[in-house]
């Protein structure tokens, strides 16, 4: 709850921007080394594919939103001292497909297919 206050704090001042991208820098650099790696990748794949969402925090983790609603999201393994890694997408996000649909994805690596799928889902999210 207190990351929500201070990104609800955060959002009322006039560089809530650059406030906003900062934060979202801070909460990566934050993170143990594996989750960094992973939050950072993640972050160079929503950038390059949608540059038009805006970097903040969502209950203190790294996020992407669109007119102010949070779109995606990287929560670390660390966080809540689980296996993976959260690659997660909010209501926002135009995934739905059909009457069932992932919104949320466990993620240990990036590689060149990990990468692919979340390029096409930051697209479809975006489109």
């Amino acid at each position: 709850m207190k990351e929500a206050v201070a990104e609800a704090r955060r959002a009322k001042r006039a560089d809530a921007a650059a406030a906003d991208a900062a934060a979202c820098a801070e909460k990566i650099a934050e993170m143990a080394p594996e989750d960094r790696a992973l939050a950072e990748k993640v972050r160079d794949i929503v950038t390059s594919v949608a540059p038009d969402l805006a970097p903040r925090t969502f209950y203190g983790m790294p996020a992407w939103s669109k007119n102010g609603k949070v779109v995606v999201f990287f929560q670390a393994a660390s966080k809540y001292k689980v296996r993976y890694a959260t690659l997660g997408f909010q209501p926002d996000a135009h995934l739905d497909d059909g009457n069932m649909w992932a919104t949320s994805f466990a993620v240990t690596a990036i590689g060149p297919a990990e990468e692919k799928l979340i390029r096409e889902l930051v697209e479809r999210a975006t489109s």
